[in-house]
C-alpha cells in the first residue's frame, strides 16, 4: 500500500515536471519579431525657396480662399503646415493635391484645381507653407 501511494505521488511529481519541462521548451522556441519603423525626416529647404514660394503664393489665386493664419474658406496655412511634417513626400502629396483640387481633408467645400501651374511653382508655394511652423 505504502508502495502504491509512494509511487503514484513518484508518477504525478513526474508527469507535473514533464509538463513543466514542455512549458518551458514552449517558451523557449517562441519568435521575437522586431519591427523597423522609419521617420520621415525633415527636408532643409533654403530661405531662396520659401521667399520665392510666397510670392508665387501672393501672384495667384490662394489668396482668395487662405490666409496664413486665418481660415477663410480653406485652411489656415498655419493649420496646414501643423498638420503635416515639412517632408518629401508631404511636398509631393500636397503639390499633387494643389494640381488636382478635391475636398474632404478640410471639411466639404472643394478645392479648385490648378493644372495650368507649373507643378515646381506649386512645391515652392508648398515649402514655404510647411515653413510656417
Amino acid at each position: 500500500m505504502k508502495r502504491t501511494i509512494i509511487l503514484t505521488g513518484l508518477i504525478i511529481a513526474i508527469a507535473s515536471v514533464s509538463s513543466f519541462a514542455q512549458t518551458v521548451v514552449k517558451k523557449s522556441t517562441k519568435t521575437t519579431v522586431v519591427k523597423k519603423t522609419t521617420v520621415a525626416s525633415a527636408k532643409k529647404v533654403s530661405a531662396v525657396d520659401i521667399e520665392e514660394g510666397k510670392q508665387l503664393l501672393a501672384k495667384n489665386d490662394c489668396l482668395s480662399c487662405h490666409k496664413v493664419d486665418v481660415k477663410v474658406v480653406g485652411p489656415a496655412y498655419n493649420d496646414v503646415a501643423k498638420k503635416y511634417p515639412a517632408t518629401e513626400a508631404n511636398y509631393d502629396a500636397l503639390t499633387k493635391k494643389v494640381i488636382a483640387g478635391g475636398s474632404g481633408v478640410w471639411g466639404t467645400v472643394p478645392m479648385s484645381p490648378h493644372p495650368a501651374l507649373n507643378p515646381a511653382d506649386i512645391k515652392k508655394m508648398v515649402e514655404y507653407i510647411l515653413s510656417l511652423k
